[in-house]
């Protein structure tokens, strides 16, 4: 699948539906979708990105979802019976998350603190730590657990897996997804029962 750039113009601004189901232990979330994720209905789809090769490396699925073209309903049924949601803190899509506004990442923020306190995740992580420390008000904020919950859930900052996040790796971005996984409780592929994030590396 492809899109001509004027094709993908046209979904500026438009959604994509949070990825949810019954059984949510760890919700991931994005700074907002990109135009591919957009046309094609499907968080992190843009081909480069690294969220899904990330989620196999770590064990967080069992399997690589190829999202490029969008998700089956194979896939989303896979994610949500591991336990697994995503969503956006701003839910239009633009070509750059530069776009947004300091305003529109604050706006953003506390409606994500209203829909955790209503899904009930127990970890949630927000992929991108700039965006985190705009949205959030946290303008000296770390990757890695932070001291604050959101809408009662544990609340983790972790790697944007885009492909213009040059410091980052499939490796490194598994590795930092692995951390809220196991302490949201999800059971990984590869995994020792029992296995806490301090033992896991």
């Amino acid at each position: 699948m492809a899109f001509t750039r004027t094709e993908l113009l046209g979904y500026q601004n438009a959604e994509v539906p949070d990825l949810l189901g019954p059984g949510l232990r760890l919700l991931f979330v994005g700074i907002n979708p990109g135009l591919w994720s957009a046309a094609t209905g499907t968080h992190f789809a843009r081909p480069g990105n690294r969220f899904y090769p990330a989620l196999a490396a770590a064990g967080i699925t069992d399997r690589l979802i190829r999202a490029g073209e969008g998700m089956t309903e194979d896939d989303r049924s896979h994610l949500i019976a591991r336990g697994v949601g995503i969503t956006n803190v701003v839910s239009r899509a633009s070509a750059r998350a530069d776009e947004l506004g300091r305003a529109e990442l604050q706006e953003g923020a506390l409606r994500l603190a209203d829909k955790v306190a209503v899904l009930g995740p127990g970890v949630v992580a927000v992929a991108g730590i700039t965006a985190y420390r705009v949205g959030f008000g946290r303008p000296r904020a770390q990757l890695g657990r932070q001291p604050e919950a959101i809408g009662g859930a544990e609340l983790w900052a972790v790697p944007n897996p885009s492909g213009l996040n040059a410091h980052q790796t499939v490796a490194t971005l598994a590795a930092a997804y692995r951390q809220p996984a196991l302490a949201a409780g999800l059971v990984l592929a590869g995994s020792v029962q029992g296995e806490t994030p301090e033992r896991a590396f």
